[in-house]
């Protein structure tokens, strides 16, 4: 690998280190209470936030696409506790009923928009390899704080706190790696460590899948000129596979 290659990576790298931090344990509470397409919906969601102000000419990465973005999500979080608590057997029927509007929405916003396809096709894949330091500097101060209320206040992550914890960071990294990749650092890893019984090493083995699906998706796309997030996708698939079928039994308990 040379130093160009190495340059565009090790931001790309970190951007996915950050979201594994908190996406491992989100999704490990998302499969613990079966509502799996929760992330979906509020990265859907917040991705129609960011198509809403993009429709206006707001400035990309600017606060009112920001704004727009993280109250659509808040929107749907608080729906979504309503609904939790009142229809809680239909809740994951819900959930979906919320992602497909969602998705048709912004196809009827883009509708007239020349450039929609490419816009749809950034939000869903990302451009993990064109993220700078300068934006992950205020994701990684939002997802330190997620992480000390999550980790600090477990008695607080219930209803409306998870909901609205969980939106926060799903829109911070939807815009860092789109919606898929978003959708994969969340449930696969959770997926590869379902067996573990301790929190901790649960934690620990799911960040690992997560290190060595970003590396590796990374730099095959990088080797092959692969659209990355896709790659990561598949990498993170690959890795817990891996890990759920060869890993000596102690280190999957």
């Amino acid at each position: 690998m040379n130093a160009f290659e190495l340059s565009i990576i090790a931001p790309a790298m970190v951007a996915g280190v950050l979201v594994l931090t908190t996406h491992v344990a989100l999704g490990q509470e998302v499969l613990r209470r079966g509502i799996i397409f929760i992330d979906l919906a509020i990265a859907q969601v917040a991705g129609l936030g960011v198509i809403a102000a993009d429709s206006m000419g707001w400035e990309p990465y600017g606060w009112r696409v920001q704004a727009s973005a993280v109250s659509a999500a808040l929107l749907v979080a608080v729906v979504l506790n309503w609904t939790g608590k009142h229809w809680h057997n239909v809740q994951e029927a819900l959930i979906g009923a919320a992602f497909i509007l969602a998705a048709a929405a912004g196809i009827l916003i883009l509708a007239g928009n020349p450039h929609g396809g490419e816009h749809l096709k950034e939000l869903l894949v990302g451009q993990i390899l064109w993220v700078t330091y300068q934006q992950l500097i205020p994701v990684a101060i939002l997802y330190a704080v997620c992480l000390i209320a999550w980790f600090g206040f477990p008695e607080k992550m219930h209803g409306f706190g998870f909901y609205a914890l969980f939106a926060l960071v799903v829109t911070a990294s939807v815009q860092l790696v789109g919606v898929y990749l978003v959708f994969a650092s969340l449930i696969i890893p959770a997926l590869g460590t379902r067996h573990i019984t301790h929190r901790g090493r649960r934690y620990g083995w799911g960040f690992a899948i997560g290190i060595i699906g970003y590396l590796g998706g990374l730099v095959a796309s990088l080797q092959w000129d692969l659209p990355p997030g896709a790659v990561v996708a598949w990498a993170l698939a690959a890795a817990a596979v891996a890990f759920s079928w060869l890993a000596p039994r102690r280190m999957r308990e």
